[in-house]
């Protein structure tokens, strides 16, 4: 059941950060009508590139419930660090599922009202403001949670998931450079 619990918020904090990070993808072109060309620079200019996602300007400072939990038995995890962070993943697992699910709500209704030939501007600005609150507080929840787990490991464990952490980098292949890089 822990391990259960902790792969959810694992896949929740996973797919939510990545949700935020890549674009929208194209929808399908509706049958026999030709796929859109790729947006390209200015006339004789070669196509520009999408830009990468940024960094997370916290990722030096802050870990990952589940490389926390994944590393309890090296970081020597007492039984009260592991029951305090089973507790706190599961409460916010638990808002999480239920922010979700007011999201999809509130996307549904912006959706909608999107679909009419006009729109009222005012109307769908409101709408997206409660998008928008929610996505703000799935994120309060994700960043209090992490703080939370961070503040009850000793200095030597965060000293050690650092260490961790450079290890990962170090083992990491570089990244692909594009063959022709824009100016």
């Amino acid at each position: 059941m822990k391990k259960v619990v902790v792969l959810v918020v694992i896949l929740f904090v996973a797919t939510f950060a990545a949700a935020q990070q890549q674009t929208p993808a194209p929808a399908a072109p509706a049958q026999g009508v030709p796929p859109a060309q790729p947006m390209q620079g200015m006339p004789g200019q070669p196509p520009r590139a999408p830009h990468p996602p940024m960094p997370d300007p916290l990722h030096d400072v802050m870990f990952p419930p589940d490389m926390i939990m994944g590393h309890a038995r090296q970081l020597n995890l007492t039984e009260d660090q592991k029951t305090f962070m089973r507790g706190e993943i599961q409460k916010t697992t638990t808002s999480f599922n239920e922010l979700q699910w007011k999201l999809q709500d509130q996307m549904d209704q912006l959706h909608e009202m999107m679909k009419a030939p006009l729109v009222n501007e005012e109307q769908a600005l409101v709408q997206l403001n409660k998008v928008l609150d929610i996505e703000r507080e799935i994120k309060r929840l994700h960043f209090g949670l992490a703080v939370r787990l961070k503040n009850r490991l000793t200095s030597e464990q965060q000293e050690e998931l650092q260490k961790m952490r450079m290890g990962q980098h170090q083992r990491m292949p570089p990244p692909i450079q594009p063959a022709n890089p824009i100016q």
